[in-house]
């Protein structure tokens, strides 16, 4: 039987920046608007936290009793290493995605955004088919493209709309940016997993790429992010959102591990250096929208 701290581990706790940034991006980017509204906006992280935490505890399970995290190196599996019953990981995972919906319910009542209703829902269903179901994305190299679309796009955007009932694209730029930077989350998880995920069958954007491309797409990933910042400061027209730019410093060492070609263990500081950067990167993004002046 798992203990609490095995279960708050198997909640992998070094992912949730990547529910935390959007949103802090998402409501400065109504900052601009005279429109962020900081109750809208914890709303909006408990929906992002439960949906990270939720689909954290799916892959759990779903790995698990697949057999594909029997070997990993990383963070605790509670069913791949027989620490918890998977019918209870099951239901944990369900229990969260129960909680986002009921807290994305009563944020879509009082912001009067229902266009977020059926997206909320899609974003359940897409995070329970990351590695469920038959034939789960997540084992077909798609991984990567669901962490930009949900915890890039949909979270900063959907943060935004529910807030300024309006999209700008200084605000589409910060969720490329911070999207880019959560599937570089991935991307050196996944690089990580290579020969166990290669062994298992799952077939991961890193197993198809191989060691070498997946590395360059690290840190192209990465300078997307950067870019993004650029773009925030012209659509602004003001000099503030560079500031994210200083967010690079965090991940200077990483990106050195990686062209080392650090594996394995190694590559775990890899994982913890980004999440730092994620949220140093949405904070000083945040800074740059509240510090710019005027309607855009």
């Amino acid at each position: 039987m798992a203990t609490l701290s095995q279960w708050i581990a198997g909640a992998r706790p070094r992912t949730l920046p990547a529910a935390v940034a959007p949103v802090v991006i998402g409501t400065a980017a109504a900052l601009p608007l005279e429109k962020a509204n900081l109750g809208l906006a914890l709303l909006a992280l408990l929906v992002s936290v439960g949906l990270q935490v939720g689909v954290n505890y799916a892959n759990d399970y779903s790995d698990g009793i697949r057999g594909t995290d029997t070997a990993r190196v990383g963070p605790v599996r509670l069913v791949g290493q027989h620490l918890a019953n998977p019918d209870n990981v099951k239901l944990m995972a369900f229990s969260f995605f129960g909680f986002a919906a009921l807290v994305g319910l009563a944020l879509v009542a009082l912001s009067q955004a229902w266009v977020m209703v059926p997206l909320g829902a899609l974003a359940v269903v897409a995070a329970w088919r990351y590695t469920g179901g038959d034939n789960p994305y997540g084992y077909r190299g798609l991984g990567e493209l669901y962490v930009f679309v949900f915890f890039g796009l949909m979270a900063t955007l959907g943060t935004l709309y529910t807030q300024a009932h309006t999209l700008t694209g200084a605000g589409l730029a910060g969720a490329v940016g911070v999207g880019a930077v959560a599937s570089a989350i991935l991307v050196a998880n996944n690089l990580r997993d290579i020969p166990t995920d290669r062994e298992s069958g799952k077939r991961t954007l890193a197993v198809r790429l191989g060691d070498g491309r997946t590395r360059v797409l690290y840190a192209a990933l990465v300078l997307v992010s950067l870019a993004m910042a650029v773009v925030v400061a012209v659509a602004l027209q003001a000099p503030w959102p560079l500031l994210a730019l200083l967010a690079l410093g965090l991940l200077w060492k990483p990106l050195q591990t990686l062209r080392s070609g650090a594996t394995g263990r190694e590559l775990v500081a890899v994982l913890a250096a980004t999440g730092a950067f994620e949220i140093a990167y949405a904070v000083l993004l945040a800074v740059g929208f509240g510090l710019s002046d005027g309607r855009h």
